[in-house]
This record gives C-alpha cells, structure tokens and sequence, in this order.
C-alpha cells in the first residue's frame, strides 16, 4: 500500500535567517548584537559612499574611489562599541526606569537624548578619528566644526525613533532596531564628517 506524500514547506530565507538571529541572539546576545552592528554600520558607510559617488556623478564632479578604509573602520566602531555599549544601555534603562515609575516614558527619552546620545556621538567621533590616524589637533577640529550640527540633526532624526525603541520595542531587540535607523544615519554622519 503506497504512503501519501505529505507537502513540505521550506521556509523561506528570510524566515530561516530570522530564526537562525533569533536563536544566536538567545544563546549570544552580546556578540549577536555586536557582530550586527558592526556589519550595519559598516553597510551604512558603503551606503554613504554610493550616495556621494552617484551625486558627484550627476554634478559631472570628480569621482571618487570606495575608501575600503571606511566600512572597515565603521564596522570595527559597531562591533567593539555601538552594539556592547547599546545592549548595556537598554538593559540599564530597564533597570533604573523601570515601566513602574511614573512618567518612565519620559524620563527614559530624556536620559537617553540629552545624557547618552551627546556622550555617544562625541565617542563616535573620537574612536572613528582615531582608527583614521587622525590626531588630538585634528580630532578637536573636527568636533568643533560638526559635533554640534551632528548632535541637533541626532535629536531631530532619532528622538521618535528612540522614543518608539526605548519604550515599546522588547528590550532584546532594542540594538538591532537602533542599528536598522543607523544604517542611514551612519550614512548621514560619513557624509558631514568629510
């Protein structure tokens, strides 16, 4: 008596790539975290480089090369610092403004906009100056010249963002939403920083 075949369904590779982060993110969180946002931020500075090449393109501009230099040296700031720092970050808010207090929605936005986003861009733009071989003179120069325009367009572009993140996005998946609004963000600083 023949058996009657039963349909397998393959999921798709999406499906299969979700569920495959899902279970390093359950197992590493940390590395997890760090190893995404380093190749976002990476992919953020290649995105950045398309947009300058194809504009400069347009404008009958010299064309640049890709700077291979700096996907590297974004992609070595996400994975050392962007997503440690974050995760830590997330899980602290959780701990100190728990969902309890009153008014936690704010306080969380306000911790975050006016204590750590000032004190991330100005370690963003040491650490990248840094990996550039760039030095103290260069480094103050350049936070004197784009710090502050960088820190009014993060709070102009990221405060809804953030405000959905902290407070509605399960803390264990905080860092990759961050990181998907990084990836053109990180775009938008690789292109003010030149």
């Amino acid at each position: 008596m023949p058996t009657q075949s039963v349909l397998v369904r393959d999921p798709s590779f999406l499906t299969r790539a979700l569920q495959q982060y899902l279970s390093l993110l359950k197992k590493y969180p940390i590395l997890t975290k760090s190893v995404t946002s380093g190749l976002l931020s990476a992919l953020g500075n290649l995105l950045s480089q398309a947009l300058e090449y194809r504009k400069n393109n347009k404008e009958n501009s010299p064309k640049k090369k890709i700077n291979v230099l700096g996907p590297v040296h974004f992609a070595i700031f996400g994975l050392f610092i962007t997503g440690p720092v974050s995760h830590y970050f997330y899980h602290l808010l959780e701990v100190l403004l728990p969902t309890t207090i009153p008014y936690c929605l704010i306080k969380r936005l306000l911790l975050e906009r006016l204590i750590f986003a000032p004190a991330f861009l100005l370690l963003f733009y040491v650490v990248m100056n840094a990996l550039e071989g760039k030095t103290l003179a260069d480094v103050q120069n350049k936070l004197k010249t784009s710090y502050w325009p960088a820190m009014k367009m993060n709070w102009k572009v990221w405060t809804p963002f953030q405000f959905i993140n902290i407070n509605y996005v399960p803390v264990q998946f905080r860092v990759l939403f961050a990181n998907m609004v990084a990836l053109f963000w990180y775009a938008y600083l690789a292109s003010i920083r030149k």
